[in-house]
């Protein structure tokens, strides 16, 4: 497989993104500049991500889809069947343009909050979470946000609970999914969704931060190691 990381004026995380992916994890990455109109060479065993940044702050969705006319190809992508995954703020777009449900308000504290949290996997029916519940306590990665509490309306929330969407909730060191654990308000303590086609996937912390034993934390390397052995067993069969 190879991933696509979409490059936005603003974008902090894409070359973090790229490190991991390319010179950990050993895997195909092509950049691909906001402007381009199409995803060329990408298949349904491919991603696309969408990194964090502030790249697209203050403008709606439409306006986003004209200056980055790449968010179309990814939406068409998507619809394909192929996997697209958003990371900090990339999350935030992917519900502002409609590929996921919900969307990312202002922090309930009003702060930026940037600090290591903990993770209570939901599910392993993903790509990207088809290896977290092997392990036997919770994630530990770092959130960098202003704006990523997780609200939706009560009816979507419990689709998404029913129809195990629910990729991570915010909980304390032991597992218990608490307020006092949650670091912005998100609704239920959500911190990850997918769709319901379980290949669009948003998440509000940042894996590729926690993936080297340099950084004295590899959590987050799993997530980019449960797409990458899915797709190729995928490949394999």
């Amino acid at each position: 497989m190879k991933f696509g990381i979409v490059i936005f004026p603003g974008s902090t995380s894409d070359y973090d993104t790229q490190h991991v992916l390319k010179n950990v994890l050993k895997q195909t990455v092509v950049e691909l500049w906001h402007k381009e109109p199409a995803l060329p060479d990408f298949d349904n065993n491919d991603c696309i991500l969408l990194t964090g940044g502030f790249w697209h702050h203050n403008l709606s969705p439409e306006e986003l889809t004209r200056q980055s006319p790449i968010m179309t190809a990814i939406a068409e992508f998507a619809a394909s069947g192929g996997y697209v995954w958003g990371i900090g703020d990339g999350f935030k777009v992917l519900c502002e343009t409609g590929l996921l449900p919900g969307t990312l308000l202002e922090n309930n504290h009003q702060r930026f909050v940037c600090k290591n949290v903990f993770l209570s996997p939901m599910t392993r029916r993903t790509a990207i979470t088809s290896k977290v519940l092997d392990l036997e306590i919770p994630l530990k990665i770092p959130v960098a946000h202003a704006s990523g509490r997780y609200d939706a309306d009560a009816a979507i929330l419990d689709e998404l609970e029913e129809n195990d969407q629910v990729l991570f909730k915010y909980c304390t060191e032991t597992g218990a999914i608490t307020a006092e654990a949650n670091p912005n308000g998100s609704s239920r303590n959500i911190a990850g969704i997918c769709n319901a086609g379980r290949n669009v996937f948003g998440i509000m912390p940042h894996p590729e931060r926690a993936s080297e034993e340099q950084l004295g934390n590899i959590d987050g390397r799993i997530l980019f190691e449960s797409i990458v052995e899915t797709v190729q067993m995928t490949e394999a069969v």
